[in-house]
């Protein structure tokens, strides 16, 4: 798809109110297009959906829990109220948990399945339909991440929600593609954004020191949404299936692709290392 303008087509963002979300809806919203913005983040939302009226943009956004079925068919009816179909949509809600398999309750799975997951598979069912049926093609685009290359067992349910995501995605472009409906899973490496705050953590990882040490990592990194915002468009120019972002995630990219036993042995020793430090820190 061509989103150097986007002046007559309608975008729509799910986690809209801060990090990789907002930036992105204002991206869009500065190429032209009309939004469709949902987040849980009232305030957040309230913002995003001030800055993008600021800019011209005409904004439909509602307060929507992703991993609730029936609030995202609400929200996607009331899109489709104003639009036969979305042109893009971005399933972007997402949080996060660090933890291992042995310190993750079943609550915990409920939890980052019903947002990582259920919430991408509740974006693509109510939106894909009416854009099929409009027959003017359009573009998905799937939040995953770095952990979709490699799983480690300090992210033990957040990886498993990050493969599932690139797997959905990667279907979904083989069967969408005679409807000329591109799909793309953007995965982003270490970037700083408030999902460093708002995550759970399970086991060595909950300690004060930990969460700070981990805090502070992203933001030593200092990679923005911003950039990621504008690598996603550039993605979508170039109808990529997967979008690695930042230099560690196209690292990854490619170590999984031509030599995953090397990738595997670091993925190990990183691991090893990063326990024993927490370990200290408890």
């Amino acid at each position: 798809m061509d989103v150097t303008n986007l002046s007559g087509k309608t975008a729509v963002v799910t986690g809209a109110g801060s990090g990789i979300g907002k930036e992105t809806a204002l991206a869009f919203a500065r190429r032209g297009a009309s939004l469709g913005l949902c987040d849980v983040n009232e305030a957040g939302l309230e913002e995003t959906t001030r800055q993008a009226r600021a800019l011209g943009c005409e904004v439909l956004a509602r307060r929507v829990d992703v991993a609730n079925r029936d609030e995202m068919s609400d929200f996607a009816a009331a899109v489709h109220q104003q639009v036969a179909a979305a042109d893009i949509v971005m399933n972007n809600a997402g949080v996060g948990l660090a933890a291992g398999f042995l310190d993750t309750s079943p609550a915990d799975w409920d939890w980052v399945l019903g947002i990582n997951l259920c919430g991408v598979v509740y974006g693509c069912q109510f939106f894909i339909p009416p854009m099929v049926a409009r027959g003017q093609g359009g573009h998905i685009i799937n939040l995953a991440s770095s952990a979709a290359f490699v799983a480690t067992s300090a992210l033990a349910a957040y990886s498993t929600t990050k493969f599932a995501v690139l797997g959905l995605s990667e279907a979904l472009r083989e069967e969408l593609a005679p409807h000329r409906i591109s799909v793309t899973a953007v995965c982003p490496g270490v970037i700083n954004t408030g999902i460093t705050t708002s995550s759970r953590r399970r086991g060595i990882f909950a300690s004060a020191g930990a969460s700070q040490q981990m805090i502070d990592l992203f933001r030593r990194r200092n990679y923005g949404p911003e950039r990621v915002a504008s690598n996603i468009l550039k993605a979508v120019q170039r109808n990529r299936a997967v979008a690695p972002i930042s230099p560690e995630a196209w690292m990854l990219y490619y170590l999984k692709r031509f030599t995953p036993s090397v990738l595997a042995r670091i993925n190990r020793a990183m691991s090893e290392t990063m326990r024993r430090r927490l370990g200290n820190l408890s």
